[in-house]
């Protein structure tokens, strides 16, 4: 098998479902942004293997949402006029999915306060992957906003799902920085 196939050499890449769209097209332009999120999740998920094990409760988390968001990818590529194949919690980001980021968040932050401060990231390896994923993940989410007014398709559990991983995203990124985060006054 090889990994070219010469199609999108005119611009243009494979829809799910059939069709093509432009490589430029908004709705690509999410994507992109996602694919990123996926690629700095990863780099957080490896900076937490090489720390103590109470962060295989992060890692894992870290992996489910990476699987997530090849959901969204999908949901995201999927061909207009063939929705109705999306399967779900498979290649259809649901309301579920976004209450399950919402209960996390709440209890992650239950389980430990947010300071009223602004904090500078970078205290750790981890933090600073979860920071820099969480800055991608409010630009995707502009990105699907965007696309969405030009016409593209792209459901409202989409644009919602993005909003609360980059609150979520701080939660974990605060978590894996602990008390070493500097403020950004003194």
């Amino acid at each position: 098998m090889r990994i070219y196939t010469r199609t999108g050499d005119d611009g243009s890449t494979g829809r799910l479902y059939g069709g093509r769209i432009a490589k430029t097209d908004p709705v690509m332009d999410t994507g992109g942004d996602v694919d990123e999120v996926v690629a700095l999740l990863g780099v957080a998920r490896a900076a937490t293997s090489e720390r103590a094990s109470d962060d295989t409760q992060t890692a894992e988390t870290l992996l489910r949402l990476q699987r997530e968001l090849f959901v969204l990818g999908a949901d995201l590529a999927a061909n207009p006029d063939h929705r109705d194949r999306l399967d779900p919690g498979v290649s259809l980001v649901t309301d579920d999915m976004v209450t399950s980021l919402e209960e996390l968040i709440d209890e992650l932050v239950a389980a430990r306060p947010l300071k009223p401060v602004f904090v500078i990231p970078g205290a750790t390896s981890t933090g600073a992957a979860l920071d820099h994923a969480r800055a991608v993940a409010r630009r995707a989410e502009r990105h699907a906003l965007a696309a969405r007014e030009a016409g593209g398709q792209v459901s409202d559990a989409v644009g919602r799902y993005l909003n609360r991983l980059s609150d979520l995203l701080f939660v974990l990124a605060r978590h894996a920085a602990g008390e070493t985060e500097e403020p950004t006054t003194r």
